[in-house]
């Protein structure tokens, strides 16, 4: 192999193994929720927002990291947040309480977005621009499958150590990465001032937002005034950034249709799979009685499944198929959480099994196709911000899904608040393939 060759490889390696230590970071912990509880001496709802607190952290850095990525450098942000990644990785590995191992996710997540959001833009740096396509196409397998094993991964590391093994792990792929990309090509960015205010409004919105909601079964009407500020904060970043030549909200992609669908599509999506993959752990050990390693192993084929469904969909993707795949990705996946939830299973816990293959199938045709036509149906040069907009579908999505549970374990019994959190969960899917047989 060739120096140049070889560069190139470890180029894409630091790229892809970032984005799946990111992923993977968001969904791993879901198994070991039940333990969390049971060490930290919490309730299910107070361990729930070691979940949240990542993903707010993401939702609320993602933009202005990608525009700090374009004002300083996509590869010096990138490596800046892997940096940041690695060593709150180390102080939630070392949490001696809830409150400390929150805030260490929360700062987690900070750097994680910078890694989620530069990944596409890093990537066409060192590959041809006619193999774009096939970028794409890595980016969305990585996350599909990654978002899936996250419980199947944090359940083989419970199954041998302890809950901070989960975070500890991290530590070496950390360091992988910030060797690895070193081989990235060094570009000066544009030096364009970052606003201030706007990067305000951003975090100071989306922030508020997450906080509104999960307070909204305890304090209802205080939780409505933060989310009316939250949605206020927003809606004055929008009318700003439409005076900037480089807003941080990219408003003109979601002027686009095709963009604009696809997008909701993935938010729906993905409030069907964060919820399913916070009820499934508690439904299965709290109801069921089962080990956080039984509860594992029965969700593992739903990653296997991903990972072929992942490769059926990338061959068969094309804008004339499109439509189709993710519409029945969508209709599986629907159909497998209701099962899940409605299915007797204290009476026959293996047929969970093809429940579960039945998610992972749905899920996998849907998000790889979805994401491919997301990144194709914006111009190349919007690469970045597509990037950037998807992982924000995502990731509301995820976090909506989380939020969601939360209320539902405040709300209701433990023995039900995860199957309806599955229904739920299912009727979102379906309106994603609703969504998802329009025209694109």
């Amino acid at each position: 192999m060739t120096r140049s060759r070889r560069a190139q490889s470890l180029a894409i390696a630091s790229v892809l193994t970032a984005l799946m230590l990111v992923v993977l970071d968001a969904s791993i912990v879901n198994v070991a929720l039940p333990t969390l509880a049971c060490d930290l001496r919490v309730s299910a709802a107070s361990a729930v927002l070691v979940v949240t607190a990542y993903q707010a952290g993401l939702v609320m850095a993602l933009l202005p990291c990608g525009a700090l990525g374009e004002s300083l450098g996509h590869r010096r942000i990138f490596m800046a947040g892997v940096t940041l990644f690695t060593a709150a990785s180390a102080l939630c590995a070392s949490a001696p309480n809830l409150t400390w191992l929150i805030t260490a996710r929360f700062v987690q997540g900070l750097g994680a977005a910078a890694a989620m959001s530069l990944g596409v833009a890093l990537l066409r740096t060192v590959i041809p621009a006619h193999r774009l396509g096939v970028a794409i196409g890595w980016n969305a397998l990585v996350v599909a499958l990654t978002s899936a094993a996250g419980p199947t991964v944090g359940a083989l590391v419970l199954s041998w150590a302890s809950w901070p093994w989960l975070f500890a792990i991290n530590l070496p792929l950390g360091l992988f990465v910030l060797g690895a990309a070193r081989a990235l090509p060094h570009a000066d960015g544009s030096l364009r001032r970052l606003d201030g205010v706007s990067v305000a409004l951003n975090m100071g919105g989306f922030g508020l937002l997450i906080l509104g909601a999960e307070t909204l079964a305890s304090a209802p009407i205080l939780a409505l005034i933060v989310m009316t500020c939250g949605t206020i904060s927003l809606t004055v970043l929008a009318r700003r950034d439409a005076q900037h030549d480089a807003p941080l909200l990219p408003l003109d992609l979601l002027a686009r249709s095709s963009f604009r669908r696809s997008a909701t599509a993935s938010i729906c999506c993905f409030v069907g799979h964060g919820a399913g993959l916070v009820a499934l752990p508690f439904y299965l050990q709290h109801s069921l009685g089962l080990s956080p390693l039984e509860a594992g192993l029965y969700i593992t084929p739903w990653p296997l499944m991903a990972a072929v469904a992942a490769s059926l969909a990338g061959r068969m993707a094309r804008p004339s198929t499109t439509a189709m795949l993710c519409a029945t990705g969508c209709a599986l996946l629907s159909a497998g959480l209701f099962a899940a939830s409605a299915w007797p299973l204290a009476q026959a816990p293996m047929t969970l099994m093809p429940i579960v293959m039945l998610c992972g199938l749905g899920f996998g045709l849907f998000q790889v196709t979805n994401n491919r036509s997301m990144f194709l149906s914006a111009p190349v040069e919007r690469t970045g911000a597509a990037g950037g907009l998807q992982a924000m579908a995502r990731l509301t999505g995820q976090t909506t899904g989380v939020i969601v549970m939360t209320l539902l374990f405040g709300a209701l019994p433990l023995d039900t608040a995860p199957r309806v959190g599955l229904v739920i969960g299912a009727l979102l899917t379906l309106t994603a393939g609703l969504l998802s047989t329009r025209h694109r």
